[in-house]
């Protein structure tokens, strides 16, 4: 039986003189098109995994402010560690995916055991939250060390150079030219894997403004299930409502006020009540997930 738009087969790598040739282009265009973002400025790792945890799924324009803000709040592994699960939350609403916000404090918690930083791609995977996209980001702006950085908007510039109009090109596509032209550990401070990194992201940021997103042509392109009325923004607003509890210095919420306060929220939004049970069910597994804690009568952010 065929498959329909089946991902592309592996391709041979350009000539060495073509992937030179792609690479000037790529520097002197990222240096056109440079966003001098705030976490652009520093070379501190924590500073750096949280830029990058905080802009997965995140539009850039959302986190500048919120990075700045979290910096302060929780300067160090160490600081980030000592909070409780509900400061954290609370710090991070509003940035969506609050699952990240947990696996990053659990991250601080492990660096902060550990006594430092680690900086290799082993351990860095290891850290709660750290896939092989955030190590490697973790890698090139902190250490300007050579990794595999296969971002979305790094995508968007390989699929358009190298892939024409072919659909669902895959990762393992990929993977060999992104290697084949990341600066090798050891380059001149200005050419070397940061760099690099910054002016494909930059590029890759702008190929997505003025074309259709090229980036839609990987084969792990998804499109995002809508967040209004989902059971995504339920969760939220019960999270929401949650810290509010704690925030005001009440002992928790009561199943009969999380139902009812997730009935208004959808009232308030031209929406039908929830099923009876839903709000029990989003709490038994938000409290399974650590965002909050279940104590009989009440659950406690």
């Amino acid at each position: 039986m065929s498959v329909r738009n089946p991902p592309q087969p592996e391709r041979e790598l350009p000539s060495p003189r073509e992937l030179e040739s792609f690479s000037r282009r790529v520097f002197a265009e990222g240096a056109r098109l440079y966003r001098d973002l705030p976490w652009r400025r520093t070379r501190d790792p924590y500073a750096v995994l949280v830029s990058e945890v905080m802009l997965q799924q995140t539009q850039v324009s959302r986190v500048d402010g919120r990075w700045q803000r979290w910096m302060e709040r929780f300067p160090e592994p160490a600081v980030l560690a000592d909070a409780s699960s509900a400061e954290v939350l609370s710090e991070w609403q509003g940035l969506g995916y609050n699952r990240r916000a947990l696996a990053l404090h659990a991250a601080a918690k492990e660096i902060d055991r550990l006594g430092r930083f680690p900086r290799e791609e082993a351990e860095l995977i290891s850290l709660p939250g750290v896939g092989k996209a955030t190590s490697a980001g973790v890698r090139a702006f902190a250490f300007d060390l050579p990794g595999v950085y296969l971002e979305t908007n790094v995508r968007a510039v390989f699929l358009h150079e190298f892939f024409g109009e072919a659909e669902r090109v895959s990762d393992r596509a990929l993977v060999p030219l992104v290697e084949a032209t990341c600066p090798k550990e050891g380059a001149p401070r200005d050419s070397g894997p940061r760099s690099w990194y910054f002016a494909l992201l930059d590029l890759g940021a702008e190929l997505k403004r003025v074309l259709p997103n090229p980036s839609r042509r990987s084969a792990t392109s998804r499109r995002q299930s809508p967040f209004e009325g989902s059971r995504r923004q339920k969760r939220a607003e019960l999270v929401r409502r949650l810290l509010e509890a704690s925030e005001a210095g009440l002992p928790g919420l009561t199943l009969e006020d999380a139902t009812l306060a997730l009935a208004d929220f959808e009232q308030a939004h031209g929406r039908p009540a929830p099923p009876p049970g839903l709000a029990e069910e989003l709490l038994a597994e938000l409290a399974r997930e650590g965002f909050c804690e279940d104590r009989g009568d009440l659950y406690h952010a």
